[in-house]
């Protein structure tokens, strides 16, 4: 079993790293913040195009007919860039909704508790609708009310009519035992934490490079000891994270996931305050793109498969092994 990306898996993430830089670098963030646009159909019809979201469909279906591996590495890459739309969902709903492949339809998904919806407003389709097996979409696209959300770029609606229902997808509070939609939430957490580990490994660039620039004392920050062990320690939290993440898009199993999830959502959000530290006041500022993969990473880290979700998920597995 072989865990290291191929020639042809490290010449898609390039692609589609210089695809993002070309079309959605730190300009084109900022402008998303400035303008409040979260979803640029244009840019979701370009990535259509280039397969982002047929990536896991067979060719005979028009698709690029790809694996989950690949599809977390070019999924790392959106999170790198900070991507913002309900990516997951739109590529979970290749050959589901129609036009989701070719980045003509958003589609976004139930993959909050308490009702909650992220991009609500631009979709054109809901995944995974409580108590429905698999991924479903929603005929239409239901009413639901506004809800601040912690991150600029990842508007929230509380859809009344699922309200009441809980996480699992269930009326009654009972886990649904579909195997369609746990193989669904199991895929989506897994590109989730693909998302968290671009994030996390973008802040340790982000960190290092300003502890170089930055001067104190008539010498880079970069040479105290104590920013060393902050960029050391946030090297390590995403490399151990990145580990996880390719181990569980080549077995697929479910355990494996969720761990990934819990080490990825970590390294995200630790890496992002981290990096935060580093860059001092500076950091606290608008201006300053640090906040932004934080506010990304403390959503996401409730997308999918929450923490306390995995642990219960991995508590399971480890009671199950021991009997």
């Amino acid at each position: 079993m072989h865990f290291q990306p191929t020639e042809e898996q490290r010449d898609l993430r390039a692609g589609v790293r210089e695809l993002l830089a070309r079309r959605y670098g730190r300009e084109a963030l900022r402008a998303s913040v400035d303008t409040g646009v979260t979803v640029d159909r244009a840019l979701w019809r370009e990535l259509g195009e280039a397969g982002f979201f047929a990536l896991r469909l067979p060719e005979a279906e028009g698709g690029v007919g790809l694996g989950l591996p690949e599809a977390v590495l070019v999924f790392e890459e959106a999170g790198r860039a900070l991507l913002p739309g309900p990516l997951v969902a739109t590529h979970l709903a290749a050959g589901v909704v129609p036009g989701a492949a070719a980045g003509t339809a958003v589609v976004t998904a139930f993959d909050l508790g308490d009702g909650l919806v992220a991009y609500l407003g631009e979709a054109d389709a809901v995944l995974g609708a409580p108590g429905v097996p698999g991924p479903t979409g929603v005929p239409g696209v239901p009413a639901g009310s506004p809800v601040r959300s912690a991150d600029p770029l990842t508007p929230l609606h509380r859809v009344t009519s699922y309200a009441d229902r809980s996480a699992d997808g269930s009326a009654d509070g009972s886990a649904d035992s579909s195997v369609g939609r746990s193989s669904y939430r199991s895929q989506g957490a897994l590109l989730t934490a693909a998302l968290q580990l671009g994030s996390a490994l973008r802040t340790v660039e982000l960190a290092v490079r300003y502890a170089g620039e930055r001067e104190q004392f008539g010498q880079p920050i970069g040479a105290f000891q104590a920013v060393k062990h902050l960029c050391a320690q946030m090297l390590v939290r995403a490399e151990v994270a990145r580990t996880a993440v390719y181990a569980a898009a080549v077995t697929q199993d479910p355990a494996e996931v969720a761990g990934a999830k819990l080490l990825a959502d970590a390294a995200a959000v630790r890496n992002a305050r981290d990096c935060l530290q580093v860059h001092g006041g500076m950091g606290f500022t608008w201006e300053a793109d640090v906040h932004l993969h934080l506010k990304r990473a403390w959503v996401r880290a409730e997308q999918w498969r929450t923490a306390a979700e995995a642990e219960e998920l991995l508590a399971e597995e480890l009671l199950g092994s021991a009997v």
